[in-house]
């Protein structure tokens, strides 16, 4: 089903401006709500997709601790009442458990014809992240996870290319991470984030090194691991000179913000880690993932 703008979201974007940068976090609209329920019941429209819902339920009820839905009940029905009806967090339990779900089920050749409303998995995840702009919901569903985002800019030309580039399977760990960062940040956790931008940054440069047999010892420090790299020339001496805080920047940058915030013990008083520092290092190190694997050129 295409997304059609109908004249009152036309009439809306003159008089309001476009979808807002500023993003809500802690509210899920009641129309974005019933345009989840919209997306997932199109992309699982066929009889046999039927059991997914129970799958989704599940899991759910079963991480969650309470009661699991048993007997021949029209589990749809349940999902649908509880996206409609249960709080943000757990409601986006849900969108990621179904489109997790939508993803990985297996497409019966010819339901497109025999279904015409029948979403497939990438038309499903696109409209999802519509609508969530659309509503101005500061979420996006990205490699399996719903992950929070706090500018459309960084977002489009941070995030999602980091993650692009990690989804190689000679990243997966540094992927795993720095989707753990992710998580933490969108749990809150603003220690944890730090702490996994630096394991994904560290993580990084020791797959390039070691993909490109250069030696490195094993206790090495982030600062050790971006001189093995300099020496190698990964990063070109007409860049090196051009950019002379680069080095700087990445050997200061992302290890400092971790020592200093959340990679030691916190004392006797607890450290209160700024959410705009935060932010600061998930798109710190974003950018110099990129930066690195494309001078790599590992694929």
């Amino acid at each position: 089903m295409r997304v059609v703008e109908l004249f009152s979201k036309r009439q809306r974007k003159i008089l309001n401006g476009t979808v807002p940068d500023i993003y809500k976090y802690d509210t899920l609209p009641q129309t974005l709500r019933e345009q989840f329920i919209y997306i997932i019941s199109d992309a699982l429209n066929y009889s046999q997709y039927a059991e997914f819902y129970k799958t989704i339920l599940d899991i759910f009820t079963r991480e969650h601790g309470i009661p699991r839905i048993n007997g021949y009940e029209d589990f749809s029905t349940h999902l649908f009442y509880r996206i409609r009806n249960l709080d943000i967090d757990k409601v986006l339990d849900l969108i990621e458990l179904s489109f997790n779900v939508i993803i990985e089920i297996p497409l019966p050749t010819g339901l497109v014809f025999q279904y015409p409303s029948f979403l497939s998995a990438n038309k499903a995840v696109d409209e999802l992240n519509f609508r969530f702009r659309e509503n101005g919901v500061g979420y996006s569903f990205i490699s399996g996870q719903i992950i929070r985002i706090d500018s459309e800019i960084i977002h489009e030309n941070i995030t999602k290319p980091t993650l692009s580039l990690l989804w190689n399977k000679k990243f997966q760990g540094a992927n795993d991470e720095y989707l753990k960062a992710h998580k933490h940040y969108l749990e809150g956790d603003n220690g944890g984030c730090i702490y996994e931008c630096f394991k994904s940054f560290e993580s990084t440069i020791k797959i390039i090194c070691t993909a490109k047999k250069w030696v490195f010892p094993n206790n090495a420090t982030a600062c050790t691991l971006i001189e093995t790299c300099y020496k190698n020339k990964l990063i070109p001496e007409y860049l090196q000179n051009q950019f002379t805080s680069l080095r700087s920047l990445l050997e200061s940058g992302i290890p400092t913000i971790r020592n200093k915030n959340s990679g030691h013990g916190v004392g006797a008083e607890p450290k209160i880690v700024d959410d705009n520092l935060t932010r600061y290092a998930l798109n710190l190190t974003g950018s110099s993932i990129i930066f690195l694997i494309e001078l790599s050129k590992i694929k």
